[in-house]
């Protein structure tokens, strides 16, 4: 009899038991394979690197047709990430690819701020991603999936060292995606330079602790040449859309003037390699690695943020309402902490608002008594002013009459002195 016990882990306390017939759930993988291609399939490809190292030509070597797009230039002020989406169709499964691409990168003087454009973009997506999980209502079956898979980061071909604009770029990057490092336009470096190149990438890649995307092992139907092909990167590719007529064959190359290099021909590139890993092997492995461990570390890292844990301090397992009603009433407490603050601060300035209206009114009433005090001794002393004037009219018209009466007293004392000498002369 097989265990009930919730408590027992999946597997445990379960017993096999043969079966007397045909039951018919051998049919679930024909099951799944067939909802599957009838729902199709997502898969996003970020391509990172600097203007001029051939990524759209690649895009358009890999699927085999013509991406529409234009050429970036190098005068871009900053980063941009350019995404488009494309329905490809093969046989009977319907592929809905998203290529994403890094205009400007690379371009600018100074490139210590270039990863950040690429790292919004990237959980941003998770964010979408995390948002449409939370809803209520959620419709993911049918939600259109942005978030990145494989992330191909162009080397140039220098044939020295990795630039320190890579290094910071994939380290920012390798928690995040799959990072997968191809040498761009390989042909511009002879076989044994490109042989010491992968070497020397490889190198500084350990060094410096970037995380690459290994090709998965666990799989015994892969795990050959999967390992193969993990000791093969970072892959040395060549793109091309031009086709040429090699022997009786057309095949997609590039011309030179010395000679002919051909785009699938492992012994003068890795596209083969590439292609075969990317696409036809591990493109299932690259999207659950994206929703398994990248995203699931984004929103492990975002639930904390928001106070969701596993287990309490006491190791005891966490429910998602005890842990809701916990953050409502953190939250609330919060609140009203917020609340009494801004009610003491309104206070508060309420309190200094009224002292600064006493202090201004005091100053007016001194103001006031200031100007009424000097008003009164302005009006005292033009009082005095015309009392004064009035006392010296007074004066002048005391004078006047004074001087008025002495000269009709000296002109009367005239006639009479006239009148006399008149009566003697004729006398």
């Amino acid at each position: 009899i097989a265990s009930t016990d919730p408590a027992l882990p999946s597997g445990e306390g379960c017993r096999t038991v043969p079966l007397a017939g045909h039951v018919g759930f051998d049919s679930l993988p024909d099951q799944l394979v067939n909802k599957s291609v009838s729902q199709g399939f997502c898969f996003n490809i970020l391509c990172v690197g600097e203007t001029g190292l051939g990524k759209s030509t690649l895009m358009d070597t890999l699927f085999n047709t013509k991406f529409e797009g234009e050429p970036a230039t190098h005068t871009q002020p900053g980063v941009q990430l350019r995404s488009n989406t494309y329905d490809l169709q093969e046989s009977n499964v319907g592929l809905k690819l998203t290529i994403v691409s890094t205009v400007g990168f690379g371009d600018q003087i100074n490139k210590e701020d270039s990863y950040k454009p690429i790292v919004e973009f990237i959980d941003a997506q998770f964010e979408a991603y995390l948002q449409e999980e939370l809803k209520i209502r959620r419709v993911l079956h049918t939600y259109h999936d942005s978030r990145i898979h494989a992330c191909l980061y162009f080397i140039a071909p220098t044939g020295h060292s990795l630039k320190s604009l890579d290094l910071v770029t994939m380290k920012k990057l390798d928690s995040k995606v799959n990072i997968i490092p191809i040498i761009a336009k390989s042909d511009a470096i002879s076989k044994s330079e490109l042989t010491k190149f992968k070497i020397k990438i490889t190198s500084e890649l350990v060094s410096n602790g970037v995380q690459i995307y290994q090709f998965p092992t666990d799989d015994e139907s892969v795990a050959e040449i999967n390992g193969t092909m993990n000791a093969h990167l970072p892959f040395a590719v060549i793109g091309s859309t031009e086709e040429l007529k090699i022997g009786n064959k057309m095949m997609k190359a590039r011309q030179y003037p010395w000679g002919t290099v051909q785009v699938e021909n492992e012994a003068h590139c890795d596209f083969v390699k590439l292609r075969e890993m990317l696409i036809r092997v591990n493109m299932e492995d690259l999207r659950e690695q994206t929703h398994t461990r990248h995203y699931e570390l984004y929103r492990r890292c975002k639930l904390e943020e928001m106070g969701f844990k596993d287990t309490d301090p006491d190791s005891k397992p966490f429910s998602l309402q005890e842990t809701y009603e916990a953050k409502r009433n953190e939250f609330l407490g919060e609140l009203q902490k917020k609340e009494e603050e801004m009610r003491q601060m309104f206070v508060q300035r309420v309190k200094e608002k009224e002292a600064e209206l006493k202090e201004a009114e005091k100053e007016l009433h001194e103001k006031f008594d200031c100007l009424k005090k000097l008003h009164q001794d302005e009006k005292k002393k033009l009082e005095d002013k015309k009392k004064s004037l009035d006392d010296e009219v007074n004066a002048f018209k005391q004078r006047k009459t004074a001087a008025e009466l002495l000269q009709s007293q000296g002109s009367q004392a005239g006639g009479s002195q006239t009148l006399k000498r008149d009566k003697e002369k004729k006398k």
